[in-house]
């Protein structure tokens, strides 16, 4: 075993004694836009995210419950992270739990990497404990949060989760053993069932902040859908009204477009009536909407997409109204920018004392850097460049213009995305991803090794290698 095993970060069963906990680097790598090789570093960004997945050799403990051992992880369980307030000084917030989201956007990386060898029984692992969870799942079978021994945690019901894990289990299908196999179309069917009973409501969004029309959620469930209705695994049911609930989910999503930018959550109104107003002011715009690109079905050649990506850049650079000090510093290392929430975001780990304006996170800025790298991936297939007016501003921001071709277009957007995905290695410590970056130091900050952190940098090179 390796020191990244060890009890005081994880608990571990097999080895219990506590080790020095880690701090971060006093001097930050000097490290540069294009000085490293990034998807060099996706192996290690790899181990770093497996070793938040329980195995039957690898077990977690409850940290709030050690020495019940009734309460340790069931293999395939995927911790959020391996953070708590007793172990995480300054965080008041406990991250050992498994929620259905985080747990299928992990996977769905294991079943991307061909090299890992064990890749076949983690997801197998992956799926007994997905229907444990299922079957456990109270009130709903949208239920968000598990504890790491697959019981429902009280949390929310969140729509969004059902769907993800959808795709992840077809993704996933070849690199399952028969028995599993069976599991999963079982319970592809059971979740389709389910989201065919609740898309045209109303959901916990994907922060976890308010109840309301989720465009994050209704992108997920959109790609569910599509993902069903084009599969060929035997025994997934195609049951009747399934084209029609994706009909109706994508001319949802067209109703959260507000003139100038989609809007994250609408309310539910009290009449009847159809809703028109955002949940709060200064939830928009809100980086949920690239991330409805990345895990959902909207096209990253939407221009109303790219016209909301570059408000999301121009609040947090020099001059927005939520701007973070780091992003000016890392513009001068050609670095950046990092990218936040949304601008009155508050959470920083510690509810207790929130920070008006919040920090950029890891998975955030990759996102953006993965929305970059895929509409490099569609400019230079199609040769076309989808700039309008309401584009224009996102390519203005990477040196795009009319008069360049579709090439340079799309290697001026990897280097976009590349400069982004750098801020987040430069600002590491040493490689590991926490949750967020201080805005104004760049030093990590928050929950520390977020399992979604690493997924989102193995996507974000996945889609960096369709180009280059």
């Amino acid at each position: 075993m390796s020191e990244f095993t060890r009890a005081s970060r994880r608990h571990g069963q097999a080895e219990r004694a506590v080790l020095p906990t880690r701090q971060p680097a006093l001097v930050q790598s000097s490290l540069a836009a294009g000085a490293i090789d990034l998807p060099s570093l996706a192996p290690l960004m790899f181990a770093f995210m497996f070793r938040n997945i329980a195995t039957a050799g690898f077990t977690f403990t409850d940290p709030m419950a050690p020495q019940d051992h009734s309460k340790d992880s069931r293999p395939g369980c995927v911790i959020a992270a391996p953070s708590y307030p007793a172990g995480t000084p300054g965080v008041d917030q406990d991250y050992v739990f498994n929620w259905v989201r985080d747990g299928a956007i992990t996977a769905m990386e294991v079943a991307r990497i061909a090299f890992w060898p064990s890749a076949g029984g983690t997801l197998d692992d992956y799926v007994r404990f997905a229907a444990l969870c299922h079957a456990n799942a109270v009130p709903t079978k949208g239920h968000a949060c598990f504890t790491i021994a697959g019981e429902s945690r009280p949390w929310s019901e969140q729509n969004d989760g059902p769907a993800l894990q959808t795709v992840t289990l077809l993704t996933a299908f070849d690199r399952l053993s028969s028995d599993m196999q069976s599991a999963a179309v079982g319970l592809v069917n059971a979740n389709v069932e389910f989201l065919l009973g609740v898309f045209q409501d109303a959901t916990t969004n994907l922060w976890e902040e308010h109840v309301g029309f989720s465009f994050f959620a209704r992108s997920a469930q959109l790609r569910c859908f599509e993902t069903v209705l084009a599969t060929t695994v035997t025994g997934v049911a195609k049951p009747a009204g399934l084209q029609a609930a994706a009909d109706w989910l994508r001319q949802a999503l067209d109703g959260h477009w507000d003139g100038t930018r989609y809007v994250s959550v609408l309310a539910v109104p009290s009449d009847g009536s159809s809703p028109s107003q955002p949940v709060v002011d200064g939830y928009d715009p809100n980086i949920d909407i690239v991330q409805a690109c990345i895990y959902g079905a909207v096209p990253c050649t939407d221009t109303r997409l790219l016209a909301t990506a570059a408000q999301l850049r121009a609040q947090w650079e020099e001059g927005g109204l939520a701007a973070y000090p780091i992003n000016t510093a890392d513009r001068e290392r050609g670095l950046g920018p990092l990218f936040g929430r949304y601008p009155g975001d508050t959470y920083d780990g510690d509810s207790a004392h929130p920070v008006l304006g919040g920090h950029p996170w890891a998975l955030t800025t990759c996102n953006v850097a993965e929305l970059h790298y895929a509409l490099a991936a569609a400019v230079r297939s199609t040769g076309r460049i989808p700039l309008d007016d309401l584009s224009q501003p996102f390519f203005a921001q990477v040196g795009v213009d009319a008069t360049m071709s579709a090439d340079a277009a799309a290697t001026a957007m990897v280097a976009a995305g590349d400069a982004m995905v750098g801020a987040v290695v430069f600002h590491s410590d040493h490689l590991e991803l926490s949750e967020q970056y201080d805005g104004t130091t760049g030093f990590e900050r928050s929950v520390r090794d977020l399992t979604w952190s690493y997924a989102a940098y193995l996507s974000a090179m996945r889609a960096r290698a369709a180009v280059v």
